[in-house]
């Protein structure tokens, strides 16, 4: 009777020793299949290209295939909401300021939350705006001290309503006193660029990488930065130096995914995707199609993604700015 017992006792911490093995063999070390990494703007746009410069060696060191799937339309919109909807736990995305800070706004039936949809997980990287203009008009404070006398008669371009180069202008001219341009929406930067050196508009809030061709050829002039100097365009001064105070506006691109994302992949990519944004080689690649490499923690990316969005809606509000 003695030796059954010592037989059904053995038995038993034989079988509640293997429990946790078979616990663990029932979840599998995140990811288990290919990613997907959704994008709202076309293939060969900034998002796009910041978004596969991280997808390959990101790929490598989750030892999964990182697919980029392009999915444009309504400013990116229309990707960030696949991206909330996502249930699989592989759906993952790479979004701009808009997304975040004032879609919200804007969009008065947009079908996710910013705030409560999402898993952030890191800014990616950033970039200042320059403040491209015509080049016959005065540089420095003499800009706007020509502006504030030319009153509404000038014009500003920008990729359209709600973009960061419209709601950055409408920013602007709450910092500068009695400037006050004009909106003329285009479809891209290189329309806008196109109406200014066509004498349609005077300036526009523009990309360094589409800006800096022209200023170099003298077609156009710049400004000023949106932000402080920066490595990308060390030659143009801050905005600061031409008077324009408390304005510090930069575009950038972040990587979140669904609300419902498993702690798992969450601490999984916040390892992998710290080291990466450290390799030289993708900082030089992110660099030299004009961004900044940054790599933030989800609540430097939160707290980034709330301090931007208190800017906007205060701009949003003031002007009366909608889409539907």
């Amino acid at each position: 009777m003695q030796a059954t017992k010592r037989a059904l006792l053995i038995a038993c911490g034989l079988a509640a020793a293997t429990l946790p093995l078979a616990a663990s063999a029932q979840t599998p070390a995140w990811p288990t299949k290919p990613i997907r990494l959704l994008v709202g703007f076309p293939g060969g746009s900034t998002p796009d290209i910041a978004a596969r410069t991280i997808a390959e060696p990101l790929s490598k060191a989750l030892g999964q295939p990182i697919v980029v799937d392009n999915k444009p339309g309504a400013s990116g919109n229309i990707a960030a909401d696949t991206v909330a909807k996502a249930s699989d736990d592989h759906t993952l995305g790479v979004v701009i300021n808009g997304n975040l800070t004032s879609s919200k706004l804007l969009y008065p039936k947009l079908p996710y939350d910013p705030a409560k949809d999402f898993t952030y997980l890191s800014l990616l990287a950033t970039a200042p705006l320059v403040l491209v203009a015509q080049n016959n008009l005065p540089s420095g404070e003499a800009f706007f001290d020509a502006g504030r006398k030319a009153g509404n008669k000038w014009n500003y371009g920008s990729v359209g309503i709600g973009s960061v180069g419209h709601l950055g202008m409408e920013l602007l001219k709450s910092r500068v006193p009695g400037f006050n341009p004009e909106h003329v929406p285009y479809q891209g930067n290189p329309q806008v660029i196109t109406g200014m050196l066509g004498d349609q508009i005077q300036m526009g809030l523009i990309p360094p990488g589409v800006a800096m061709p022209q200023i170099k050829a003298g077609k156009l002039k710049a400004i000023g930065l949106t932000a402080g100097r920066s490595a990308l365009v060390p030659e143009v001064p801050p905005l600061a130096n031409a008077g324009v105070r408390d304005f510090n506006l930069e575009v950038w691109v972040a990587l979140l995914g669904p609300s419902n994302l498993s702690k798992a992949a969450q601490a999984r990519i916040g390892r992998e995707l710290e080291a990466v944004m450290k390799q030289p080689e993708v900082r030089q690649k992110l660099f030299e199609q004009g961004w900044q490499a940054v790599g933030t923690s989800p609540d430097g990316m939160r707290a980034r993604v709330n301090d931007e969005a208190a800017i906007m809606t205060k701009i949003i509000s003031t002007k009366g700015i909608t889409l539907q």
